[in-house]
């Protein structure tokens, strides 16, 4: 039969959108090879719980790219005046969804349906048809409205172009008025970011039961061990004694994996390396706690989790607590609150806040039920204000921070990060309380070159450094107590306030 024949005999069956969808469309394969469409189980899973506003979370390989790109080609071709847009980091990548999502399947279509549909404009980035519904793709679609948008891999969006990420939350999503689709997909590029906001609010949405609304986003996430293909013989394969813990915790929370599922893992696992909790997550917050591609303290977060010392980690009011601060002018101050216990540093508490004055965080000390030791501030707490001609250091003092030390200034970033690596092993903390401040030694990252497509000898700076900033004075201005001091009762204070 031609394949005009086999879209006359199909015309009757148009009106069914999966239908259209695993019989109509013809792709490229991982191998390059022209196959049929046909949704795996990710992708009917997601079909079958679309919202107007999805978030995909995901593990590689599921082929969601492709699946809603062909979505929104089938909206286009089937409804009149859609007008869809795609969201790629670079422009590269978007012209090669286009050409490899897009335009390769209309192309595949039968002779008879592209001439009931012609496309009036074809270039590297859009494609018109004559029922005057267009898509487009690109890295800002500020302009126009859309009825649907889909944002690629808006966590490395969020990682490594956070004034793209901005532009998507501010231009982008505010084309697509009420009831019409988006979806933004990705994997996970750590805790900081737009990404994470959307998805923990949306996960805290579905957990609270809450009904909603056309303004709110549904939560999809999509385990590796649910695909099907995730096995491996497990003959003469050795589990290690690590991975036999993460599958004893998997196997805890309900998740239990067979033989040739742990085979496969153990082995993709040798091969990721760390890059295997972001790339094949278990469960989401698996996926948001993995290492930030680039980051600097990714192996040593890896490990601090790994052996389990961020857990619930009370205050002992028996030791007392230094202080460990980043300066902002007009900008994040961060203070990390940390207590010597033996020959672990513990920290139990971590507090953040801007566009405030020095009595603001002095008071943030006064309201915690803590003995304070010392007070660990960067070098330029000794710069002198044009206006008062005083340093932070004595305002703080007249404040009654007391005893303060002034870390010199990096001789070397690189051997400063150095020492945080190094410090990381001896370090525990309160998972809840010091939240904010893990995310940022999670985040805290190379910059991104954009246009040499490499990483910087430089850290970004955004919201996390100021978080790996201030535990940075930790890492290279605490010199702990010798042995007979290891657990002071009290430390000698001229301030009563901080007692």
């Amino acid at each position: 039969m031609t394949a005009d024949g086999a879209y006359d005999l199909a015309k009757g069956r148009f009106s069914d959108r999966r239908w259209r969808l695993n019989n109509l469309y013809w792709i490229k394969d991982a191998h390059g090879r022209r196959v049929k469409f046909a949704m795996n189980w990710a992708q009917a899973a997601l079909f079958d719980d679309l919202h107007s506003l999805n978030l995909v979370l995901k593990a590689r390989q599921l082929g969601m790219t492709t699946f809603i790109q062909l979505l929104i080609l089938d909206a286009c071709l089937f409804t009149s005046n859609i007008t869809a847009g795609t969201l790629a980091h670079t422009l590269h990548d978007a012209e090669v969804i286009f050409k490899e999502k897009v335009r390769y399947p209309y192309q595949q279509l039968p002779l008879a349906l592209r001439r009931a549909i012609p496309a009036v404009g074809d270039s590297a980035r859009e494609l018109a048809f004559a029922n005057g519904s267009s898509l487009r793709v690109g890295t800002s679609l500020r302009s126009g409205t859309f009825q649907y948008l889909h944002v690629s891999e808006h966590g490395k969006i969020c990682a490594r172009y956070p004034d793209k990420a901005a532009e998507i939350r501010a231009g982008a999503l505010n084309t697509v008025h009420p009831g019409q689709t988006i979806f933004i997909e990705s994997t996970a590029e750590g805790r900081d970011g737009d990404f994470f906001e959307f998805c923990t609010n949306a996960r805290n949405r579905a957990a609270e039961g809450a009904v909603l609304t056309a303004l709110d986003f549904r939560f999809h996430f999509f385990p590796w061990w649910r695909h099907p293909g995730y096995v491996l013989a497990p003959t003469d394969v050795a589990i290690p004694g690590k991975l036999a813990r993460y599958f004893a915790e998997l196997d805890a929370v309900g998740i239990r994996l067979s033989p040739g599922q742990k085979a496969w893992y153990v082995r993709k696992a040798a091969q990721q390396g760390d890059a295997m909790r972001r790339e094949f997550p278990a469960t989401p917050d698996e996926a948001f706690a993995a290492s930030v591609t680039g980051a600097y303290y990714a192996r040593e977060m890896a490990r601090v989790r790994g052996e389990g010392r961020i857990l619930g980690l009370p205050h002992d009011p028996a030791l007392p607590v230094n202080t460990f601060w980043d300066l902002g002018i007009n900008d994040t101050n961060a203070i990390w609150f940390h207590q010597r216990a033996g020959r672990e540093d513990r920290f139990i508490d971590y507090y953040e806040s801007e566009g405030e004055g020095l009595a603001h965080y002095v008071q943030a000390l006064r309201d915690r039920p803590y003995t304070y030791g010392s007070h660990y501030l960067p070098h330029d707490v000794e710069v002198r204000e044009l206006g008062s001609g005083l340093s932070r250091r004595r305002m703080l003092e007249d404040l009654g921070l007391r005893p303060i030390v002034t870390v010199p200034r990096a001789k070397d970033l690189g051997t400063d990060i150095q020492a945080v690596r190094n410090s990381l092993a001896s370090c525990w903390f309160d998972g809840a309380r010091c939240d904010a401040g893990l995310r940022h030694l999670d985040g805290y990252r190379r910059a991104w070159d954009e246009k040499r497509g490499v990483w910087r000898d430089r850290p970004h700076h955004d919201g996390a450094s100021h978080g790996a900033d201030a535990f940075r004075m930790f890492a290279v201005g605490y010199h702990p107590p010798g042995p007979a001091q290891d657990f002071p009762a009290t430390v000698g204070m001229d301030w009563e306030p901080f007692g």
